[in-house]
């Protein structure tokens, strides 16, 4: 005997149509390939159980099986050793044995209620938006049920009759010796009906094209990437189904003043060299008005002054980010000449002479530690 199909579906040689069936149904289950994605073994494993089944599920090749210890010569077609082989016949073997678990092989046609596809829209939002939350009507284009014929695609007052060379399946079949072949029907199309007298607002599709305005409430704390979805704003089924859903992608323009990281903002600002030495009190923007900074006096540029939540909601959560606003000086451009008269006399008095060049002061200041080394 080649293969043990008895032992391959876990019976005893007696075991009867329910058994079979029984055992067939609980090892379809465990290595059905929806269920063990990319694995060879559990595929090879569903190919031999379908193949024991498909010859012992039937009494004339059972009869031949036990007979002659193969299932060769027991009816026109054989078996076939492929995965894709056995998919023709799946509908008539694993369908009647499922049902509708893994969905119904045999076809029902495509009448049934389907779901509307879903939709994106991409969406630009200030930095102010993303901060606080923003309401918005978005036009959204799509496909909707024709109010003229209700989507059916039938003239009013008209029907759409089932098909008759499918019986309204939507599907044709042709028997190749053990394997069913399912092909769509050539004559609705796979629709399972057929429409004689076409409704002229959507020239038989039910459906049309048509722009609706939708209104979305942004949460305050979004940011770029961000998925909003709206659940049935998608377009519309066919045949009643329901609608899709919609996914609103968010992008956050830059800001010319604040730059964003997670839920913190960063800022420069300008003080003068006399703000720098003296301190004193400026004030910054922040994202909900002026704040005041006190700046203590020899403050050097590139000093970071940290102003607690003042940065963006953190998004479905409580609290704040922060800001932080960086100093730099500020140096003018153009001098008048007493202000030029005044730097020099301060240099004088600082004892920095500004005639010196940069790499003459360099000279200087390494001959100063060289004498404090040799000092030492």
């Amino acid at each position: 005997m080649s293969k043990d199909y008895y032992k391959t579906l876990e019976v005893n040689k007696d075991a009867t149509n329910d058994d079979l069936k029984k055992a067939y149904r609980k090892l379809a289950l465990k290595y059905h390939p929806d269920r063990n994605p990319d694995d060879k073994q559990a595929e090879d494993n569903f190919k031999e159980i379908n193949e024991a089944y498909a010859c012992l599920s039937d009494t004339q090749k059972r009869a031949h099986y036990d007979q002659f210890g193969s299932e060769e010569g027991a009816g026109a077609g054989g078996f076939g050793g492929g995965f894709g082989d056995f998919s023709g016949n799946f509908g008539d073997i694993f369908g009647s044995v499922f049902g509708d678990i893994f969905g119904d092989a045999r076809g029902r046609g495509r009448t049934r209620a389907t779901q509307g596809h879903d939709l994106r829209y991409d969406l630009d939002l200030t930095l102010n938006e993303a901060v606080f939350g923003t309401e918005k009507d978005i036009i959204i284009p799509g496909l909707e049920d024709c109010k003229t014929c209700t989507g059916t695609g039938a003239k009013p007052g008209t029907s759409p009759i089932t098909c008759k060379t499918c019986q309204g399946t939507g599907q044709t079949k042709m028997q190749q010796g053990f394997f069913t072949i399912a092909r769509t029907c050539h004559s609705c199309r796979g629709a399972g009906q057929i429409i004689s007298d076409p409704c002229t607002a959507c020239n038989g599709q039910g459906k049309v094209r048509k722009e609706r305005k939708v209104n979305l409430k942004v949460p305050a704390g979004v940011d770029t990437g961000i998925r909003l979805k709206m659940t049935g704003e998608g377009e519309a089924g066919t045949h009643g189904g329901p609608h899709g859903d919609l996914y609103v992608v968010l992008d956050v323009k830059p800001h010319p003043f604040f730059k964003r990281k997670d839920n913190d903002l960063h800022c420069e600002v300008p003080i003068s060299f006399v703000q720098a030495s003296l301190g004193g009190e400026i004030e910054v923007p922040t994202i909900d008005g002026n704040a005041h900074i006190k700046i203590p006096a020899g403050t050097p540029s590139g000093r970071v002054f940290h102003l607690r939540s003042k940065g963006v909601p953190k998004l479905g959560s409580y609290g704040r980010g922060d800001q932080f606003v960086s100093i730099f000086i500020d140096v003018p451009k153009k001098l008048s000449t007493r202000q030029k008269e005044l730097l020099k006399e301060f240099a004088e008095i600082s004892g920095d002479d500004v005639a010196k060049g940069f790499m003459d002061k360099i000279k200087d200041i390494f001959h100063q530690h060289q004498d404090q080394k040799e000092a030492k």
